[in-house]
C-alpha cells in the first residue's frame, strides 16, 4: 500500500511527452550552469559526489518542477496528474502531493534534534518562530545548528521535511546568502530584505547550484595521493590462506629467499627497495607524492605479516599489490592458497578511521578523569577567547562585539558555530563530544538569540 510519501505515480506520469520537455526545462535551471562548466554529463556527478547524493540532487529539481506553473493548460503538473490519476493514490499520498505543489525551498538552521523523531527547524530567510518537525530519517545525522536547504509542508496536521534535503557549510551558506542578496537586495545592502514566498519559490535552483558548487570544490581541492611509481594510492590487503601443514618456519625460510623482504621479527617483514636518486616518475599537478622510507635509504613497498591461519600483503597502490602478490606466489607456491584482496581508497580510510580506532589521547585515564581535564583545559581556552580577537567577528573579540546589535547577532552564529563543530565528534563519549557552552551564551548576554 502507499505511504504518504510514495511519487511512483508522478514518477512515471513525468515520462508523458509534454511533461519530459517542461522537466528538461527545470532540470536546466538546476544543473546547467555546472554541467556547462565542468564539460560534463549529470552521470558523472555521482563519480565525484556519489550515487546517493546525486539522486538527492535529482530529487530536489523534481521537487521544484512539481511547484512549477508552465505556459498553456493544463499548466501544473500535480494538478494534471491529481485531475487524472488521484483517483489511484490513498487520501495521505494525494495530501502530500497538493502540499509538494506549493512548498518553498529555503534554509533552515536544525536545533532540539531528536534522532529518528523529530527536530526544530527555524528559517533562516524568512523569520517567525521555529518550527517543530516530525523526521525519522535526517535526523539520525543532523546535529545541533546544522543549516539545510529543505522543504518543510504541512500533511494532515504535521509539519515534515520532504525528500529533497541538502546540508548546507558554513561556506556554502555564506554563498546562498551573497547570491540572494544580489537578487533581492538593495544597492549596496548587507542584510536581505524580507522576501516573498512567491519570489522564494522563482529562485528554488539556487540552492541546488550553490549547493554542487560547494561540493565539487571540497572534493576537487582535495589533491591525489601517489607513490613513487607515480600510481594513485589505494590500499590494498591481500590475504593468503596457509595450505594445511604448512609452518612458519616454512614460511619465514621462502619469505627470507625473495629479494627485499627484511624480517622485523618472527611474523613480520617489510618489503623493501633501494632508492636510487631521479628514478621517480615526476609528480602531476594537483598530486601529493608520498612514501615511507627506512633510515638507510630504502623504500618500503610493502609489509608483510603472519596473521593466524593467513599471511597478508599489504601494499598502497594496486600496482605493488600485484608485483608483492606475483612474488609471494612464486616463492612460496603450495604452502599457501588463492588469496582474497581487499581494496579501501583515502577516503575509506578516513571514513572508517573513527569507527576503528576508538582511542583518544585521553583514553588512558578513567573516563571521569579524562572528562574532567578536557572540560577544564576548554573552561580556561575559552575564557582566554573571550578577550581575543576571533575572525568570525570581524577581528573583534566575543565582549566588544556584543556591544551591538549586529555583533550580538555575530556571536550568536560564532558560539552555534563551536556549538556545532563539537556536537560532529564521532564518539559521542569522547569529553569534547560532551562540553556545554551554556556558561558563554550566558556571560556574554545572548542567551535569548540561542534557538
Amino acid at each position: 500500500m502507499p505511504t504518504s510519501h510514495d511519487l511512483n505515480g508522478l514518477m512515471k506520469f513525468l515520462s508523458r511527452d509534454e511533461w519530459s520537455e517542461c522537466f528538461a526545462e527545470v532540470f536546466e535551471d538546476h544543473f546547467g550552469p555546472i554541467l556547462g562548466e565542468g564539460d560534463m554529463e549529470f552521470e558523472e556527478l555521482a563519480e565525484v559526489l556519489g550515487d546517493e547524493r546525486v539522486m538527492n540532487l535529482w530529487g530536489c529539481a523534481f521537487e521544484d518542477f512539481l511547484t512549477r506553473d508552465f505556459e498553456g493548460e493544463p499548466s501544473n503538473f500535480v494538478d494534471e496528474y491529481l485531475k487524472r490519476r488521484g483517483w489511484k493514490e490513498n487520501a495521505q499520498t494525494r495530501a502530500y502531493m497538493g502540499a509538494l505543489r506549493t512548498s518553498i525551498m529555503s534554509l533552515y538552521e536544525v536545533s532540539d534534534v531528536v534522532p529518528g523523531q523529530s527536530l526544530m527547524a527555524r528559517d533562516l530567510l524568512r523569520g517567525g518562530e521555529p518550527i517543530a518537525v516530525e523526521e525519522g530519517t535526517a535526523t539520525k545525522t543532523l546535529k545541533q545548528w546544522d543549516k539545510i536547504a529543505a522543504r518543510i509542508v504541512s500533511v494532515r496536521g504535521k509539519d515534515i521535511l520532504t525528500g529533497g534535503i541538502l546540508p548546507f557549510t558554513r561556506e556554502a551558506t555564506q554563498s546562498l546568502f551573497d547570491a540572494l542578496l544580489d537578487v533581492f537586495g538593495k544597492k549596496n545592502a548587507r542584510k536581505l530584505p524580507a522576501i516573498r514566498d512567491d519570489d522564494l519559490r522563482a529562485v528554488a535552483f539556487t540552492f541546488t547550484l550553490i549547493w554542487v558548487f560547494d561540493a565539487l570544490g571540497k572534493a576537487l581541492d582535495m589533491p591525489m595521493l601517489q607513490n613513487a611509481e607515480g600510481d594513485e594510492f589505494v590500499f590494498h590487503d591481500v590475504r593468503f590462506p596457509l595450505a594445511a601443514g604448512a609452518t612458519q618456519e616454512d614460511i619465514a625460510a621462502r619469505l627470507n629467499g625473495i629479494a627485499g623482504m627484511s624480517q622485523e621479527n618472527a611474523q613480520f617483514w617489510n618489503w623493501l627497495e633501494y632508492m636510487r636518486h631521479g628514478e621517480d616518475k615526476p609528480k602531476e599537478a594537483g598530486t601529493l607524492s608520498l612514501d615511507t622510507a627506512m633510515d638507510n635509504g630504502w623504500r618500503v613497498l610493502g609489509n608483510v605479516e603472519l596473521k593466524g591461519g593467513f599471511l597478508c600483503l599489504s601494499a598502497n597502490s594496486a600496482g605493488r599489490a600485484e608485483k608483492g602478490t606475483a612474488l609471494i606466489r612464486r616463492a612460496l607456491g603450495d604452502l599457501v592458497r588463492t588469496p582474497l584482496t581487499e581494496i579501501r581508497t583515502i577516503k575509506q580510510m578516513m571514513a572508517e578511521r573513527p569507527a576503528k580506532e576508538g582511542r583518544t589521547p585521553s583514553s588512558e585515564m578513567p573516563p571521569e578523569l579524562a572528562e574532567q581535564v578536557v572540560h577544564e583545559y576548554l573552561d580556561q581556552h575559552y575564557r582566554e577567547t573571550l578577550d581575543q580577537p576571533v575572525g568570525m567577528l570581524g577581528g573583534k573579540t566575543p565582549r566588544q562585539a556584543v556591544k551591538t546589535r549586529t555583533g550580538r547577532q555575530k556571536v550568536a552564529e560564532w558560539l552555534k558555530y563551536l556549538e556545532n563543530q563539537t556536537a560532529r565528534q564521532p564518539d559521542r563519549a569522547h569529553p569534547m563530544a560532551v562540553y556545554s557552552f551554556e556558561w558563554m551564551w550566558t556571560e556574554l548576554g545572548v542567551h535569548d538569540l540561542r534557538r
